[in-house]
Parts: structure tokens; C-alpha cells; sequence
């Protein structure tokens, strides 16, 4: 159940069963020469997309741009300051608790989003500790999860790709990507086959060390098949934690 594709009235009724919401979050940022700029964002979206439809879960609208300044050197990149993504998340959650929802499931797609995320966490629960109502309502609750973290998901990914998965334009993201828009399959011969590896600073400095975008991968084995392998993993890791969250 995907809330932009719901009316109000439905909503509504929604929340006489549960107060829970999952939000799809991520960032629109390069993934090397064959992924998709929205990667990060579309990852967390099919599976959250998946779980909702097997399960009743109620899906959000995808928050996909997030801080992403150090891919800033390769066109199409966008990001947001952390004050600002800060700022939207709580509107986004003081919102949502405005109509009745206590517990909000933030699924992640960018490790870059992870201390931006905490950081609104904290933001929240500021305005509930010392909001109007005090401990006269419930208390709105977060909760953090990278999907590549769910149950299952990373043995998977290590099954699937030995050899080159690397760590920013890896093969299983690319391939949930591939799952779940085939029509934006790119085929792209990668030099050198595995990326570099090394650290990340500033936008001009990541161009230098990583030209095509890649850090330590070969998104080149990516495949369709692969991607919906890693996204029926994760949907099942995902319904099982957010039924848990729910209940909490």
C-alpha cells in the first residue's frame, strides 16, 4: 500500500489498524558508468514498493536526495546540506504524527544518509521531549535500517559476487536497480575490471581517485536475475523488522 497512490479516506482507515509508516529514503548521486543516478533511492523504493504490496505495509513517498557532495564532480549529482535534509526529515515526521502515526521505519539506500539520519532523530525527539503535549501523547518513534543490512541480505550479495563487489556502484545494487526498471539496463565494459579503493573527501578529490565513479567494483556482472534474488531477501527481512517496530 503506497500512501501517494492512496486517498485520504484510505488513510484514514489505515490508521485504525496501525500507526506505522514505511519511508523509502536515499540520494540521487552517480554510480559509475552503468547505474542509475537514482540508485541509492531506488534500491530502498523496490523493496519497500514489494514489501507493501505482500504485506499491507504502508509505503511513503521515496525521500531520494540526500547528501551526496562528494559525487558532486559528475554531472547529475544532487545533494542537500545536512541542516537542510535535517530539516525536511522532521517536517516529513512532525507531519505524519500530526495525523496519528507513532512509528516511522526510515528504510536507507546511501551510508552517507547514516549520521545525517541520526542527527534527525535527534531533531525529532527534541520537539517531542519538549513539544506542547508533552506526556500527554504518544511518542513518535524512528527507526534506522540499510537495507543491505536486513537478514540475509549481505551473505547473499557475497554469494552472488565473490569477486568485485567493492563498496559505492556495487553489482547487487545495480542489479536490484536492473530488476526493477530492465527497460534502464546499460551495458558497459569497465577499465580497469575492479575498480580502486582509497578514501573519500571532497567532491574534486573523489574524481581523481575513482574517474568512472566506481570504488573498488565491477558493476559490469550486474543482472536482472541477480537484483531479484537480493530484493526477495530483503523483503522478507524487511516485513519481519517492520511488524516488529510496529508492535513496539
Amino acid at each position: 500500500m503506497q500512501l501517494h497512490l492512496s486517498s485520504w479516506p484510505e488513510i484514514e482507515d489505515y490508521l485504525t489498524s496501525s500507526k506505522a509508516i514505511l519511508i523509502p529514503i536515499g540520494s540521487t548521486e552517480q554510480h559509475g558508468p552503468n547505474g542509475l543516478l537514482g540508485t541509492d533511492a531506488l534500491c530502498p523504493e523496490i523493496i519497500a514498493r514489494r514489501a507493501g504490496d505482500e504485506s499491507g505495509i504502508l509505503v511513503g513517498p521515496t525521500f531520494n536526495v540526500g547528501q551526496a557532495q562528494h559525487h558532486m564532480a559528475f554531472p547529475g549529482t544532487i545533494t542537500l546540506r545536512p541542516s537542510t535534509m535535517i530539516a525536511a526529515m522532521l517536517d516529513w515526521a512532525q507531519s505524519l504524527s500530526r495525523h496519528g502515526f507513532e512509528r516511522i521505519y526510515w528504510l536507507n539506500g546511501h551510508g552517507g544518509n547514516i549520521a545525517t539520519i541520526n542527527a534527525a532523530f535527534s531533531e525529532i525527539y527534541h520537539g517531542v521531549t519538549f513539544g506542547p503535549e508533552g506526556s500527554n501523547r504518544p511518542p513518535l518513534r524512528c527507526v534506522l535500517r540499510n537495507w543491505w543490512e536486513l537478514a540475509g541480505v549481505t551473505d547473499l550479495c557475497k554469494q552472488l559476487f565473490p569477486v568485485g563487489e567493492g563498496s559505492h556502484a556495487t553489482p547487487s545494487e545495480v542489479s536490484v536497480t536492473y530488476f526493477g526498471y530492465p527497460e534502464a539496463i546499460k551495458h558497459v565494459a569497465m577499465a580497469p575490471k575492479i575498480a580502486p579503493t582509497g578514501p573519500i573527501y571532497d567532491a574534486e578529490d573523489y574524481r581523481r581517485r575513482f574517474p568512472d565513479g566506481r570504488i573498488g567494483s565491477d558493476p559490469s556482472q550486474a543482472t536482472p536475475e541477480a537484483g531479484e534474488k537480493i530484493v526477495t531477501a530483503a523483503v522478507k527481512g524487511v516485513i519481519a523488522e517492520f511488524r516488529q517496530f510496529a508492535a513496539s
